[in-house]
């Protein structure tokens, strides 16, 4: 009887431990084989900036060795956008950036070392967009424009139309009164002329 108590409790503790032992590897195994990954980046992937940015974030799930930092950002037109060289904090690395670059995609390219000794390399891209032109009020608030019109207001411009007015007036003025002489002319004509007439037929 002890004999086979004896093997059975040798079967049931090999029935408990390999299946506990399983489990404690099941539950390990993803911690040692994860990887460094890149967990934000600034601008983002796929992102519309209506202005370049000072610089290029990257933030890993690690920390990072600045001797194992490699980062590059292309301009659209195939030269390189960086100004120096990249820059590690902790789990953050940055690159400058210059000012003068133009519009279009920028591509983002990095190859980093974490402190534990694994590397992490990958790319994205981020669009610049165009700069966008004066609007129509902007040019309707023209400072020239408003010039123009203030002098069109102006004094200076109401005199000389203030003085063809009253030339006009006055010629008008003078033909009514050129008219009105000739009326009177005729009128004393036509008056000498009946008495004459009448003069005549008196005298017969």
């Amino acid at each position: 009887m002890h004999v086979i108590d004896r093997r059975a409790a040798r079967t049931a503790a090999r029935t408990l431990v390999v299946p506990a032992a399983l489990a404690v590897l099941a539950a390990t195994a993803p911690q040692a084989a994860a990887h460094t990954e890149l967990e934000t980046s600034s601008p983002g992937a796929d992102a519309e900036v209506s202005g370049l940015p000072h610089r290029v974030t990257l933030t890993f799930s690690d920390a990072m060795t600045q001797k194992y930092a490699k980062v590059a950002v292309t301009a659209p037109g195939g030269e390189s956008a960086a100004a120096g060289d990249p820059q590690v904090a902790g789990k953050t690395v940055t690159l400058a950036l210059k000012s003068d670059a133009g519009a279009g995609r920028f591509t983002v390219g990095y190859r980093v070392v974490s402190a534990d000794g694994h590397p992490v390399s990958g790319s994205y891209s981020f669009t610049l967009k165009e700069a966008s032109g004066p609007s129509p009020s902007a040019t309707a608030k023209d400072p020239s424009a408003a010039a123009k019109v203030e002098a069109s207001d102006s004094p200076a411009s109401a005199e000389p139309a203030a003085d063809q007015a009253a030339s006009e007036s006055f010629k008008a003025t003078g033909s009514v009164l050129a008219g009105a002489g000739a009326l009177v002319a005729i009128g004393a004509a036509a008056g000498a002329y009946l008495a004459r007439r009448r003069r005549a037929r008196h005298g017969d």
